[in-house]
Formats: C-alpha cells, sequence, structure tokens
C-alpha cells in the first residue's frame, strides 16, 4: 500500500485517483504526525510525502522513519511545489528520501517511478525473506547433516522458480533500465561524494571513522558497478542488428582498454588471425573484455600472466570439431596460466551472480560469465571452459561465420 502525506486535500485527492487508476492501493494522512501514527499501524510499500507542512514537515517525518529499523526501508518519494531550490533537494536525499520530485507533474513518469520503487521494496523484501529462510537452513545443517544434499535441492528448486517469476518482459526490462540510470546512479553518487566530503574535512584524525567511511565509499562503488552490469544485462533482451565485423579488431580494441592492466601485470598476450563473422559489435567487445579481463584478474601471484587468445576454422558447430578452412564456424580459445577453478563447478560459473572465487580477494558481481554466455546464445554460438587449479583456464567459443 502506497501512503501519500499532504496537508492539503485537494492535492492528495488528485494524486490518489491518479495511483488507483493503476490499480493501486491507496491510504492518506494529513500532517506529519498522522501519518507516524498510521506507518505504526500499518505497512506501507512507498511513501509519496510533501516537504512544506505545519507542525512536523516531511524531512522531519523521514528523518524520524530512518530511526528505526521497522520503517528504515519504506522508499519515500518527496513532493513539493515550492521547495524547488537545489538545497532543499540535497536535503531531501540526506534525510532518506529516494527521489525528489518537483511540480508540476508529469502523472506518466511519476507512476513508472512508483511502480518502480514498489517493484525494488517488494525484490529486496522477498531477498530479506529468503535471507532468513537460508539462516534457518544453516542451523538444520549443523543439526542434521545427512539431510543437507535434500535440503539444499528444495531450496535451489524454489530459487530457481522464484527467478522465473521475477523474469521482467522486454517493454519492463527497458523501463527499468531508464529508471537505473536516471534515478537509482544519482543517490549513490551522493553517497560517495558527501561520504568523501565528510572523511577529508571532519575525520582528518579519527582512524576507526576513516575506516568505516573507506568502507561506506567502497560499498557505494560496489553497489554502482552491480547496477551497470545488471544494466548490461537486460539490455540483452532488446534487439540490435547484426553487422559485418572482423573480430581482429574487436580484441585489439579490447587489449588497448586493458593496455594499464597488462603493463601492471606484466602480462603476455599472443594472438592470431580471426575471421569477419557477422554479428554485434558492441557485445562480442563485451565478451573478450571479461574472459581477457579474467584472465588477468585471476592470475597468479608468483608467475607473470600469459593469455592465449587464438582462433581457427572449423566445420561444424562442435567444440571437437575438426579443422577446416572451408568450414562455417569459428572456435576461438582465451588460454591463461592463472588460478584455475575445479571443473566440477563448470556448469555454475555462467549462472548469474555465481563466483568461484574469493570476493574479499577478487572484486567482481558475479555477472560477467553471466552475460558472455547469453550473447554468444544470441549470436547462435556456443561456449564452455576447461580448467585445472593452479594450472590454469581456457574458455572455449564457437560461432557461426559467413563468406
Amino acid at each position: 500500500m502506497i501512503l501519500i502525506v499532504d496537508d492539503k486535500k485537494e492535492n492528495i485527492l488528485p494524486l490518489k485517483k491518479i495511483l488507483e487508476l493503476h490499480s493501486l492501493s491507496v491510504d492518506s494522512a494529513e500532517s506529519g504526525e498522522e501519518a507516524l501514527k498510521k506507518i505504526l499501524k500499518t505497512n506501507y510499500s512507498l511513501i509519496i510525502m510533501d516537504v512544506q507542512m505545519p507542525g512536523m514537515d516531511g524531512f522531519e517525518v523521514v528523518e524520524t522513519l530512518a530511526g528505526s529499523n521497522r520503517t528504515k526501508d519504506i522508499p519515500v518519494i518527496f513532493l513539493s511545489a515550492v521547495n524547488k531550490q537545489k538545497k532543499f533537494i540535497s536535503k531531501g536525499y540526506e534525510s532518506g528520501g529516494v527521489d525528489y520530485i518537483t511540480k508540476p507533474v508529469d502523472s506518466d513518469l511519476l507512476i513508472l517511478k512508483v511502480k518502480t520503487f514498489l517493484k525494488l521494496f517488494e525484490q529486496k523484501q522477498e531477498l530479506k525473506n529468503i535471507r532468513d529462510i537460508l539462516s534457518k537452513e544453516i542451523e538444520i545443517r549443523k543439526e542434521a547433516e545427512e539431510n543437507l544434499e535434500r535440503k539444499v535441492a528444495e531450496r535451489t528448486s524454489e530459487l530457481l522458480e522464484k527467478n522465473k517469476e521475477l523474469e521482467f518482459s522486454n517493454h519492463e526490462l527497458q523501463q527499468f533500465t531508464w529508471v537505473v540510470s536516471h534515478d537509482l546512479k544519482e543517490p549513490l553518487r551522493k553517497i560517495e561524494i558527501f561520504t568523501k566530503i565528510i572523511k577529508e574535512k571532519y575525520l582528518i584524525d579519527e582512524e576507526k571513522a576513516t575506516d568505516y567511511a573507506n568502507r561506506t565509499i567502497g560499498s557505494a562503488g560496489r553497489m554502482a558497478k552491480l547496477i551497470n552490469d545488471l544494466m548490461d544485462y537486460s539490455r540483452l533482451s532488446s534487439s540490435v542488428l547484426p553487422e559485418k565485423i572482423n573480430l581482429s579488431d574487436i580484441v585489439q580494441e579490447v587489449l588497448s582498454d586493458l593496455e594499464y592492466l597488462i603493463d601492471e601485470k606484466k602480462a603476455t598476450i599472443k594472438t592470431n588471425n580471426f575471421p569477419e563473422i557477422i554479428g554485434v559489435p558492441t557485445q562480442l567487445r563485451q565478451v573478450f573484455q571479461n574472459l581477457i579481463g579474467n584472465a588477468l584478474k585471476f592470475s597468479k601471484t608468483d608467475e607473470l600472466p600469459v593469455i592465449e587468445i587464438t582462433s581457427e576454422i572449423i566445420e561444424t558447430k562442435d567444440f571437437e570439431s575438426k579443422a577446416n578452412s572451408n568450414g562455417n564456424f569459428c572456435r576461438i580459445e582465451v588460454k591463461d596460466n592463472g588460478i584455475g577453478f575445479d571443473e566440477k563447478y563448470l556448469d555454475k560459473i555462467f549462472v548469474i551472480f555465481q563466483s568461484l572465487n574469493d570476493r574479499a580477494a577478487y572484486e567482481g558481481t558475479g555477472i560477467g560469465l553471466a552475460i558472455a554466455k547469453k550473447i554468444i546464445e544470441k549470436h547462435n554460438g556456443l561456449i564452455t571452459a576447461e580448467s585445472q587449479i593452479g594450472i590454469g583456464s581456457s574458455f572455449i567459443i564457437v560461432l557461426p561465420i559467413k563468406k
């Protein structure tokens, strides 16, 4: 349910009507004090808050909500026709609001934002419920180790079903990507900027506080990267016209982009010639960016990285196909001498949010290889990997070519 807080009924009624036309449940309060009383009794998924009210203003109400574990996660959209200055907008974000909209309001944009924040809140609650359930399962594991495999299989099946239920349609994904790029990144940037200001101006001699500030900045950066990766993943659902491209050019562009990291790691890169194919340049560039970037990231500390990127024309769409210069497919291999992984986890590495390495030692979101797999499949290709722990890994791609 959505709560509208405004001291003027004439402001509440049209807004309530707009939301109800989209089948959204709406409640209202005509003061900050009344809103707090209602919030204590009712669970709301979103609050639309007027800034200027007699008694408690909107900022004070939101700051009060932020002080309670029960209410701190409720998303609040500030709506104001009067306080349009930058200082008020900044104060809105600082007090805990997720957005600040000034009147007159574009009703379509408002509905899009409301639905998006409702969806994000619901998903967050679902993830919290899943986390609580998983915590209980850990206790069960300690008490009954023999039942672990059965319970993990049941939970995995449930999570997979939940993942299917949460799949967006192509149109919804485009809307989500727009909102992410315009509305979710901005609060993160403010968190990072304000935390840096606090650290540099007020925490110079406070070692522990500086450490907490650095952790906050790092968390904001990781969240921003996660948002970018999710946006990349969601964009793959949209249609893009393929074109004739030279894979050699794509590989060289990626190596140029990674030049600083290659020099820093003192890595040796070996390549040969690649064929021309029909595909989407930006997407295939992302595949090589992920594979070569991973080869550099997961290198050994006591051995300089050696990365071989090779290609050959083959007869059929098969990893074991024979080489044939007149074939209709190409087999590409990205081979490294890095830390490797256990091949029993091969099915997991191409699944979104899966990571086989210690994230404290190797930064990442667990999305890169899932993106690579989705791109290769959209190009009617195949991708797999071979690896040995401590020896290195090889990622093999098969793509169709067009003469």
